[in-house]
């Protein structure tokens, strides 16, 4: 009898599979396994799931049956970013705590985080030994090797932020961060500041990318090249930038910051320059973290609204896992004024 590979690697007889009863459904293989078990599906999934059975003539193996059961109430969470600020970014935390509590409302488990830091071959190796199927993504880079891996695999991802390069591929919730830019620094013009420079995020991520872009349409012909500089997200970053600013941009009279963690560092730099905030230099900072009202002045920002993030999140990671097509969501921010403009 005859042999071929399924797309996951499992060499197989001339069995049906689960693999083969979701392609002829359209749906994931977890959503197959949910049917076949009792679990929970939607009409149109298990409708399809029945009449894909029939058609194919699958007949379960009972230990084969287990093993997929296993796999269908798992989310894989896979970070694209560094342990340190995984962990250390308070709105992350909050982010992954909320869709953990989310997830479980529907009877789903989010597993331990899997980095995915390294080559994508080996990343991919270390989800294949986690027992999930859908994946939520967070801090995925421009064009990614991975993302690419996965969507060649047709697993059901949904992504936390703009999929760079894999918007028609891949579902994702993401807010406006363009707009907010363009907000933020409309709001500095209207105050009387004419000299705004920017320290941008990270330009292998959506919002670092978005956030710069909405700063270049706001700015317009005035753009200044001498006015930009980079940090990672992190305090330490947002200080070393504004130096850096401050040496190359001194008649700089306001400050647009692509994170609040960044801009509070800003902050610690201008302080001991003798710029006065807001007075000399006006700071605004980007997310509305809990930092940005611990800070002296507290910190004019955009808010993004994280509240809505889990059940837009589990939506949309219910919707794949039946086999929808990738859909996207943005959602609009909130300009935010307090004392530092």
């Amino acid at each position: 009898m005859s042999q071929r590979r399924e797309r996951d690697g499992r060499r197989v007889g001339g069995r049906v599979t689960i693999y083969d009863v979701a392609r002829a459904a359209g749906v994931s293989s977890g959503t197959v396994s949910r049917v076949l078990n009792g679990g929970t599906a939607s009409t149109g999934a298990r409708e399809a799931v029945e009449r894909a059975v029939t058609v194919t003539g699958y007949v379960p193996h009972q230990q084969a049956r287990r093993l997929a059961g296993a796999r269908t109430d798992a989310v894989a969470f896979l970070h694209c970013v560094s342990s340190e600020r995984l962990f250390d970014d308070p709105n992350v935390n909050g982010l992954l705590l909320a869709c953990h509590n989310a997830l479980a409302e529907h009877d789903l488990l989010m597993v331990t985080p899997i980095g995915a830091d390294g080559p994508a071959e080996i990343v991919m190796r270390r989800l294949a030994a986690q027992i999930f199927d859908p994946i939520l993504l967070f801090g995925a880079s421009a064009g990614s090797p991975l993302v690419a891996d996965l969507v060649d695999r047709q697993m059901p991802v949904v992504a936390c932020g703009v999929p760079l390069g894999h918007e028609r591929h891949v579902s994702y919730v993401a807010t406006d961060d363009r707009d907010g830019a363009r907000q933020i620094v409309a709001y500095l013009r209207s105050r009387g500041r004419r000299r705004i420079a920017t320290i941008a995020g990270p330009m292998q991520l959506p919002g670092g990318v978005q956030r710069l872009a909405g700063y270049q349409d706001a700015i317009g012909g005035d753009f200044d090249p001498a006015l930009v500089t980079h940090g990672d997200y992190t305090y330490a970053s947002g200080a070393a930038a504004t130096a850096r600013l401050l040496r190359q941009a001194p008649d700089l009279d306001a400050i647009f910051v692509a994170s609040d963690m960044m801009a509070a560092g800003a902050l610690a730099t201008l302080q001991p320059a003798g710029r006065r905030v807001p007075d000399e230099v006006a700071v605004v900072g980007y997310d509305d973290a809990p930092i940005a009202t611990s800070t002296q002045p507290q910190l004019t920002t955009v808010r993004i609204p994280w509240q809505r993030y889990p059940g837009q999140l589990t939506r949309h990671l219910w919707h794949r896992m039946d086999g929808d097509d990738p859909s996207g969501i943005i959602m609009p921010v909130e300009l935010i004024i307090r004392g530092s403009a």
